[in-house]
């Protein structure tokens, strides 16, 4: 009972991120033509800065890598099963952690899913300025090792804090009962 309890948060934020991810990389591949650009009527002027296009890729995130979609895949399910075996061992208030966890498996998954179904290739879709084209579960990944970074930061700033707090709170301590003797043990007094 423990064990679905501890996935059960985890296997839901999955499977809604995949959901989406497959979801709009299905609309695009429906609806525009391979290396065809999509934007909303009369938003046309935000071409140079936004637009969906459709696009594969054969390598890694934001076209990194091309040519190497297996080493990929296989290092998506290494990735998956660590998260795995490590997800029910962090601590529910490192929420932070959880939700990297939770955002790099969503993406590496939903980028195997194209993988396994489209020859190698996954489907890249959203197109801002000059930056490689990537999708919802590239954007998912990032930002999981974003969250990750920043959470490991934000808890090694705490410790240190404290630390500082408890040593000053030592050291103010010591100066308090600087210069008074020690008291003379209870039975020496009595001879």
């Amino acid at each position: 009972m423990k064990l679905v309890r501890d996935y059960t948060g985890l296997l839901v934020f999955v499977s809604v991120v995949i959901g989406l991810d497959q979801w709009t990389k299905w609309l695009v591949r429906e609806n525009i033509p391979f290396m065809g650009t999509w934007l909303p009527e009369g938003m046309e002027w935000l071409a140079p800065y936004a637009r969906i296009v459709h696009w594969y890729n054969t390598g890694a995130a934001f076209g990194m890598f091309q040519g190497y979609g297996w080493i990929f895949t296989i290092l998506a399910f290494v990735v998956t099963g660590m998260i795995l075996f490590y997800y029910p061992r962090t601590h529910p208030e490192d929420w932070w952690l959880r939700l990297a966890m939770g955002m790099q498996m969503s993406g590496a998954l939903g980028n195997v899913i194209d993988r396994l179904t489209l020859d190698w290739k996954v489907t890249d879709f959203i197109s801002v300025g000059e930056f490689p084209v990537f999708n919802i579960a590239d954007a998912s990944i990032s930002v999981g090792v974003a969250i990750l970074l920043l959470g490991v930061w934000l808890k090694e700033s705490r410790e240190r804090r404290e630390a500082q707090a408890e040593a000053e709170s030592d050291s103010e301590e010591a100066e308090l009962f600087e210069g008074i003797e020690p008291a003379e043990p209870a039975d020496e007094l009595t001879r």
